[in-house]
């Protein structure tokens, strides 16, 4: 038992603590609020605490746990909401109301409930990580039960039935050891979940974002960052990838936003359809709220909590995608932990470690052999959004970011103000897994699928220079087929790169119809570029009923395969008509 002897907001610094030991989490004051030891100097131990310390007095006593923070991992996990410390908000809410009272805890996962388990190793040795038998958690979610790290043996007194949580089902003999099996397990939320062997992400996460997935594609496995000003659609983005995205399980991290983006998703989430399945999203999804208005402590542990929920899964063989929302946040909590605790500051007063925690954060991520048996294949996607103050993406936070991911989607506040979702800039974004996926993409949706995307780069990346020649000495100086390309660049970013979040048809667009309309945007200008020679021919092109029904095309319900065949009909006639204008 610790005595306090400051108290600098979230900070409180403790003597006493002999048996204490880094990253401990403990109790503090008389209310027993929830906090973790991250110095140790002297004697003097000091503790980042994750509940407003309002009314704590020097004096007050300082009491052990034990053990680190800890994720509580197993059946339940699917369709829940938890803060930053994995307290079960709508259990808070119907004992506590609607603000989360100070000292607190409720178990993560409801020990009271069955679960039918079975069965599938009931007899021989195991390992740590080995799969031991199922419980059907959701209507899509099957939850694997694995061997915790540490335990192996021989394996005894396991059937299959219901049980809670809290009930033995099996032993594991080593020697003279005696292991208790349960359904759920506990796992330190800073140390990343082993694995038995990274491998390099081949395959694309899907994500119906027709500017991601042909433009800037992310690997299952691979890490992305969304950067941008107030205003520019991060969130947005973040949504869009959270209700879409081609993964099995999705872990969302709401670190620092505002109460009331926080609010939509919890609103809209539970009442979502997941189109892979019929079933309510949230069959799959897991929730984390830690708002601007909570403690700022506890951003940090939220970030860490999500990555080893999503991590857990993982293990289990399912591909999972975080999206942490902002990690710009997270940064500030250790800015301001890092300034209470005297740090050496480093730019911009962010601690020194800024990189390297970050980059830890990421590295969480990738495709992964997984440990124990049967052997299966886990990949878990990292997506991060990042607030630099003003859109500067110079600031340390982006620059520390970009070093560790390979993908950079880069949100354009000019883009947002024209209503241009997702407000992605085509000419500062890129994608390092383009070209592991590309074979990916071309052989299960189309050859042509590295062909049009390069297509469009060069389409876009000309439309920008001759955008420069246009403001020096006007449009009128541009020949025929320079205006073609302007022409067809803006058929690009506004019919096939600009998305209606708001619309069925459009706010989600399977790999194939991308292909089919980018295909038919291509296949105009190059065959239009080859033809047009006069004014004529190009006012005769613009004016041609194909034309208007391209830029209606990605409104087509799916499965739009006989329209995009009658279409790519319309263009031969369309070229052919042009040019006998010859």
């Amino acid at each position: 038992m610790g005595t306090i002897t400051r108290i600098s907001g979230p900070l409180v610094e403790a003597r006493d603590l002999n048996e204490a030991f880094m990253y401990e989490l403990v109790k503090v004051g008389e209310v027993g609020l929830f906090g973790e030891i991250i110095e140790m100097r002297s004697g003097i131990v000091s503790i980042q605490v994750y509940e407003d310390t309002e009314t704590l007095k020097p004096g007050e006593p300082v009491s052990c746990t034990g053990v680190p923070l800890s994720a509580l991992l197993g059946p339940g996990l699917i369709g829940s909401i938890y803060d930053g410390l994995q307290r079960p908000l709508p259990v808070l809410q119907s004992k506590y109301g609607d603000f989360v009272a100070r000292g607190v805890i409720e178990p993560a996962l409801d020990q009271s409930r069955k679960w039918d388990f079975v069965a599938t190793k009931t007899e021989g040795q195991v390992g740590e990580g080995d799969i031991i038998g199922t419980v059907q958690e959701t209507d899509i979610v099957a939850h694997k039960i694995m061997i915790p790290a540490g335990v192996k043996g021989r394996i005894e007194g396991i059937k299959s039935g219901e049980y809670t949580i809290t009930e033995p089902i099996g032993y594991v003999i080593d020697g003279e050891k005696k292991h208790e099996l349960k359904l759920a397990q506990t796992w330190p939320v800073r140390i990343s979940r082993p694995v038995q062997k990274r491998l390099p992400p081949k395959d694309p996460m899907v994500t119906g974002q027709r500017v991601l997935d042909m433009l800037f594609p992310i690997a299952k496995g691979g890490t992305a960052c969304v950067p941008g000003p107030f205003g520019s659609g991060k969130t947005v983005v973040q949504h869009q990838l959270a209700k879409w995205a081609d993964a099995d399980i999705i872990v969302y991290v709401g670190c620092g936003e505002r109460g009331n983006e926080m609010t939509d998703v919890l609103d809209e989430f539970p009442k979502l359809v997941d189109p892979k399945t019929g079933a309510p999203l949230m069959n799959r999804t897991v929730l984390i709220a830690n708002t601007s208005n909570m403690p700022v402590a506890a951003r940090e542990a939220s970030v860490f909590l999500g990555a080893t929920i999503a991590q857990y899964f993982r293990d289990m063989g399912y591909s999972v995608a975080m999206m942490a929302d902002s990690t710009s946040r997270w940064a500030e909590a250790m800015r301001e932990i890092s300034g209470r605790l005297e740090e050496m500051p480093g730019e911009e007063g962010f601690p020194a470690y800024l990189a390297s925690r970050v980059a830890g954060f990421y590295e969480r991520a990738g495709q992964t052999e997984c440990i124990g048996t049967p052997e299966r294949e886990g990949t878990l996607s990292i997506i991060g959004a990042v607030s630099p103050p003003g859109g500067d993406l110079s600031e340390p936070v982006v620059q520390a970011t970009l070093r560790a991911v390979k993908v950079f989607w880069a949100l354009d506040s000019q883009l947002a103000y024209r209503r241009h979702f997702p407000a992605i800039n085509w000419l500062n974004s890129y994608s390092l897994y383009a070209s592991e996926v590309g074979p990916s993409f071309d052989r299960s949706v189309g050859e042509g699928w590295t062909k049009y995307r390069q297509r469009a780069m060069t389409i876009l990346d000309e439309e920008a220079r001759l955008e420069e020649i246009v403001r020096l000495v006007g449009q009128d100086a541009l020949s025929p087929k320079q205006r073609l390309t302007l022409e067809f660049a803006r058929s690009i970013r506004e019919d096939f790169l600009q998305q209606n979040a708001f619309v069925a048809e459009d706010t989600y667009t399977s790999p194939q119809k991308q292909l089919m309309l980018l295909t038919a945007i291509c296949e105009l200008y190059d065959g239009a570029a080859g033809v047009i020679e006069t004014q004529e021919q190009y006012s005769a092109l613009l004016s041609n009923p194909v034309r208007e029904k391209i830029s209606r095309a990605k409104m087509t319900p799916e499965p739009a395969d006989g329209f995009f065949a009658g279409l790519m009909k319309e263009i031969e006639q369309a070229l052919a008509q042009i040019g006998g204008m010859q």
